[in-house]
């Protein structure tokens, strides 16, 4: 059988052996070599580019590659078969990004006052943040041969005596940990658990007074991030991020859900996000708090409806087909053993449940923590990542959706796109006469650009329209330096030449990812439209606009109006709220009547499904110009040549 070398390029390398005929990035993903893959290898993205060092591969042209890159050896793994012994080289972008784990300082406060305030802000609303956690003292008779109870007798008659309970359960960690701690100190020990009633779960038992811990955790189609708390003070004590795992198998959920069909792949999928991202995250923050996983005895996730399928190895496949009815909207009686999580094993995993086949746990979350539920005014809520969500409303009524905006916001399908990491151009302005770029980076300082994340995106293709480098189409209408046509006379701006970039090549933005970004946006802006046209409402009638997810934190909300993305209103009406599905989550995992909270949120929320709504795609097919094919929508959009 061939052998296939995969050698990073930052060091290391990874050697399988495979067959001939196999497809490259088939045998990557089988290794767990993280390729990027944004399009699940359909030859659509030009992403998943290696360099051959030694030997060949049989790979089809393609119009990704130029035909002196391919002279240099690049090729893309989604359209090269094996065809003998090879050694690839795999760029760094994609090992990086899901490899990459991110614990917060929490030094200076400033994360812990985040949600500390969150918690103010929910209790203000009327959620109880108590919890029926407790953790007792307990001294034991040690045993004689006059007195050969059995530890857990001895455990449950001194538990009924102090707490006043009539019955107690003793769950199988504490029981496995049971003999050895209670003879640690003569029968002195903690015991931590959860109180209903009359009645006492021992989770935990320990030699030494440890604080309780819950965990929150957003399951994002990108991102994964959760924070550490103490379950009774609710006290930030650590937080953490990484990539999902599961991003070499596509950048949005339809390819998750298609690769979950496949021989294998539910339980692919499930390992590449607990075993893979999660577990990790959860060591991590443990690490970082200085307590052992057992101690956490409570986890609240939040996820859109497809992640909640794969991280519990539950089927998606519903989701996808009409009439888009996933296997469940809110399911309870998980526990971390279930799943493998690195937790106690008895700990209680809480779903915050889903609203829709497309509107899910985190958006149950966010409104949670928008607290558009406690609002009088109309509030709409918009939650940008792989997909965009959207919810409006205030106390008496919300209405929610989900529009088909693929994962253009985080850089997919865009061909020098890329998630907003290190070397991600966040923020441009073009000088309006030379239409010379100033950009900014992700990064420390003097780091080359590698290409451009969504916000980056918005500011360019904005600034271009207002220079009048390009029409409402798209299409390029001027001459420059930095502006490049093909033979077929599709143009392109250059934003960095080879030498100017990080990677030696060209990052530049051309009609076809324009024209990607544009219905991007214009599936937000329609959804918006239409959502609000359907309570015979318009956009004069939004009274704030809370925009979450992780391309918020960059946007620049004017550009966003110029290209006809957000409503044009009032900038004061505009407020990021950050990653308000973690906050969300936080909150869940902290109280019950939060928990309660979302279930009634999810339950009493109107699910619009855009896709058989009457004149759903006439209000698609006008959003797909700049700003809009009806230019009284938005009379602060700019173009100055």
């Amino acid at each position: 059988m061939p052998e296939v070398i995969f050698q990073y390029e930052a060091g290391g390398l990874i050697q399988v052996t495979a067959n001939a005929g196999d497809i490259l990035l088939d045998v990557a993903r089988a290794a767990n070599v993280p390729i990027d893959a944004p399009c699940s290898g359909n030859g659509a993205c030009g992403k998943c580019r290696v360099r051959v060092l030694e030997g060949e591969l049989d790979s089809l042209p393609s119009q990704h590659i130029s035909d002196a890159e391919l002279a240099e050896g690049w090729r893309l793994a989604c359209g090269s078969r094996i065809a003998g012994d090879v050694t690839v080289l795999v760029p760094d972008i994609a090992s990086a990004y899901q490899s990459r784990m991110k614990t917060a300082d929490l030094s200076s406060g400033e994360e812990v006052e985040i949600f500390a305030k969150l918690m103010t802000d929910v209790k203000g609303a009327g959620v109880d943040f108590s919890n029926d956690f407790e953790s007792v003292r307990l001294e034991m008779d040690v045993p004689t041969l006059d007195d050969t109870r059995p530890d857990n007798e001895r455990l449950t008659d001194a538990l009924c005596a102090t707490l006043g309970v009539e019955q107690v359960e003793i769950s199988f960690p504490c029981m496995c940990r049971l003999a050895q701690v209670l003879r640690e100190d003569d029968f002195r020990v903690y015991v931590s658990g959860l109180r209903k009633g009359d009645s006492f779960i021992a989770l935990d038992i320990s030699a030494l007074d440890e604080p309780m811990c819950t965990v929150a955790i957003d399951i994002g189609t990108t991102t994964v991030s959760a924070v550490l708390s103490d379950l009774k003070t609710g006290k930030l004590l650590a937080k953490a991020s990484s990539g999902n795992g599961q991003i070499r198998y596509g950048a949005d959920v339809i390819n998750r859900i298609v690769e979950q069909t496949r021989p294998g792949g539910r339980e692919r999928l499930q390992k590449a996000v607990i075993h893979e991202t999660v577990n990790p995250v959860l060591s991590a923050l443990c690490k970082s708090a200085g307590v052992e996983p057992r101690r956490i005895l409570r986890l609240a996730v939040a996820g859109n409806t497809t992640m909640n399928h794969l991280f519990v190895g539950v089927s998606a496949e519903s989701v996808r087909m009409e009439p888009y009815m996933p296997s469940f909207f809110h399911w309870d009686g998980l526990r971390a053993g279930d799943l493998g999580l690195t937790a106690n094993s008895a700990a209680r995993v809480v779903l915050a449940p889903n609203i829709g086949s497309y509107v899910g746990g985190d958006i149950t979350a966010g409104t949670l923590a928008g607290l558009l539920w406690d609002r009088d005014e109309f509030t709409l809520f918009i939650d940008l990542g792989t997909n965009g969500e959207l919810v409006f409303g205030n106390r008496d009524f919300m209405i929610s959706c989900a529009c088909s905006a693929g994962p253009a916001f985080e850089g997919g399908d865009i061909s020098c796109g890329m998630r907003a990491t290190d070397g991600a151009i966040e923020g441009v302005k073009l000088d309006t006469s030379s239409m010379e770029p100033d950009f900014s980076i992700i990064g420390e300082a003097g780091q080359k650009p590698v290409g451009l994340c969504g916000s980056g995106i918005i500011d360019l293709i904005s600034e271009l329209y207002r220079v009048g480098a390009i029409s409402s189409k798209g299409h390029f209408a001027r001459e420059g330096r930095r502006i490049a046509y093909d033979k077929h006379g599709s143009g392109r701006y250059i934003l960095a030449f080879p030498e100017e970039s990080e990677t030696g090549r060209e990052i530049s933005l051309n009609e076809v990812d324009i024209d990607s970004f544009i219905r991007a946006k214009g599936a937000i802006f329609s959804a918006i439209d239409t959502m609000l046209k359907s309570l015979d409402m318009d956009v004069s009638m939004i009274d704030h606009v809370l925009v979450a997810g992780g391309i918020g934190s960059g946007i620049d909300m004017k550009n966003a109006i110029n290209i006809g993305m957000f409503p044009d209103i009032e900038l004061e009406k505009y407020a990021y709220i950050g990653n308000s599905s973690l906050a969300g989550a936080y909150a869940i995992s902290l109280s019950e009547h939060a928990e309660e909270k979302t279930v009634t949120l999810a339950a009493n929320m109107t699910y619009l499904e855009l896709s058989t709504y009457p004149g759903y795609m006439d209000a698609f097919v006008a959003a797909c110009f700049l700003p809009h094919t009806d230019i009284s929508l938005f009379p602060h959009s700019v173009q100055e040549a």
